[in-house]
């Protein structure tokens, strides 16, 4: 029997999943739960999802890219590799469609588009694949130290080899100092790294400038773009970007399948990763998974359509957000340079209130203090340390992901209510109290017991 949860006036909160149903040996539905999961489905029906407010961590997949991809997982089950029989065919033809629109939306030709399982795999391919490759002649890799981890440690890796890699500091804005970044380059260095925009605090590198330097150096340039393809008008040939990553679950599409760009002229090589049947140019062997390919196909091309809207009308809901926060709460930094970034992706400290308590008394919004990859861990936010915030703002900040979903009310919710909780936070904190009573706190001299 299906449980349809509790009724509530307001569309801001989803009532959880439904009661699954649990078969005996003889296909019967079975007589008893066992008592945990009786406890989960108490506990689920009890309360309410909260609203979803991080979109950098993931998004909900468009309805529409479900369509697309339905057929192939029940119809269309063909091996897109088989060239002897129809089912082979049909899914080979749906798998191109896909290459083609992921190539569209990043202006770049579909043979220089090879399907991964995300952006992760993508960015490993890229750094240790063209490090790998060109490692007879040249031995240096230039990154930045606000990259998100799966690059990092990629390039960390390639120092257990012997690679020499160069983790640029960023200015207290977040972006790259472009001078510092071309006196780094050396003759030895094959590849330089650097994402489009950050996963964090949304600064938007000068993608465009970087490759420019890159190009007149001989560097080849990677990007992580995971959190700008389908955001911001994208053009890898007017960039002079090699290598880009692209995941699909970052652009309303199906989580488990991603893409690299790479350039065919003037051509980049790499050495591949995993070795089998040579399946996407040798690149990445292995089966590509028509479903996913053909869902990431499906969110490009939406993505593509609706970029300009999409674009205006989150920057719209942030700009509601920031104004309705800061007009109310003083002491209020928002971490990143406020021009060159993506409006989507607004990172805020609180002053003297601790980000996880913050997010505990937030819990009716689905909100993070940094990373998915790294929200786990205590430690402050490595890129917050990186652009040269306060250790205790660094703990204070908050990171609110707005996208295509995101409705106005729940803009207003998660403004009035946060609001409510620091201004209450705020209230139990003595250091909150010292300061309103003029004390300068670095001044202090804290001594421990």
């Amino acid at each position: 029997m299906l449980s349809t949860g509790k009724t509530v006036s307001s569309r801001l909160l989803r009532p959880l999943s439904r009661l699954p149903l649990w078969l005996g040996s003889d296909g019967r539905a079975a007589s008893s739960l066992p008592k945990e999961l009786i406890k989960k489905h108490k506990l689920e029906n009890d309360e309410l999802r909260p609203l979803y407010m991080d979109f950098q961590a993931t998004t909900p997949m468009d309805p529409r890219v479900l369509d697309a991809m339905l057929p192939y997982q029940v119809n269309y089950y063909g091996n897109p590799h088989s060239r002897t029989h129809a089912y082979g065919w049909e899914s080979e033809s749906a798998m191109e469609t896909a290459r083609k629109q992921v190539a569209d939306l990043i202006g770049a030709d579909p043979r220089e588009i090879i399907f991964t399982s995300g952006a992760t795999e993508s960015n490993n391919m890229a750094i240790k694949g063209v490090s790998r490759f060109y490692q007879t002649k040249k031995r240096h890799v230039i990154t930045t130290q606000t990259e998100h981890k799966c690059v990092l440690d990629s390039c960390r890796v390639l120092e257990s080899e012997g690679f020499s890699v160069t983790y640029l500091p960023v200015q207290t804005n977040g972006l790259v100092d472009l001078e510092l970044l071309e006196a780094s380059i050396r003759p030895d260095t094959s590849l330089l790294s650097v994402m489009t925009i950050n996963n964090e605090i949304g600064v938007k590198q000068p993608i465009k400038e970087i490759g420019q330097i890159c190009r007149s150096k001989g560097v080849f340039f990677h990007t992580d773009a995971a959190q700008a393809v389908g955001k911001i008008p994208i053009n890898v040939t007017d960039w002079k970007v090699d290598l880009m990553s692209i995941s699909g679950h970052k652009i309303y599409g199906p989580k488990g399948v991603g893409a690299l760009y790479v350039r065919r002229r003037p051509r980049v090589r790499l050495e591949p990763l995993q070795s089998g049947g040579g399946q996407e140019r040798g690149l990445r062997s292995g089966t590509v998974p028509t479903p996913l390919a053909v869902g990431l196909g499906a969110a490009c091309s939406i993505a593509k359509q609706e970029l300009e809207y999409d674009h205006h009308r989150v920057s719209m809901l942030a700009n509601r957000l920031i104004q309705k926060i800061m007009s109310e709460l003083p002491d209020v930094i928002m971490n990143g340079d406020p021009e060159h970034r993506y409006p989507g992706c607004v990172n805020l400290s609180f002053a003297y209130v601790e980000g996880e308590s913050l997010l505990m008394a937030l819990k009716d919004v689905a909100l993070s203090s940094g990373s998915a990859c790294t929200s786990a861990s205590l430690e402050p936010s490595y890129v917050l340390r990186a652009i040269g915030a306060d250790e205790d703002l660094a703990h204070s900040s908050i990171r609110f992901g707005i996208g295509r979903f995101t409705t106005e009310e729940e803009v207003d919710y998660t403004a009035e209510k946060c609001i409510l909780q620091v201004s209450r936070l705020r209230e139990m904190s003595p250091l909150w109290e010292m300061v309103q009573e003029g004390i300068d706190l670095k001044s202090i001299k804290w001594t421990q017991h």
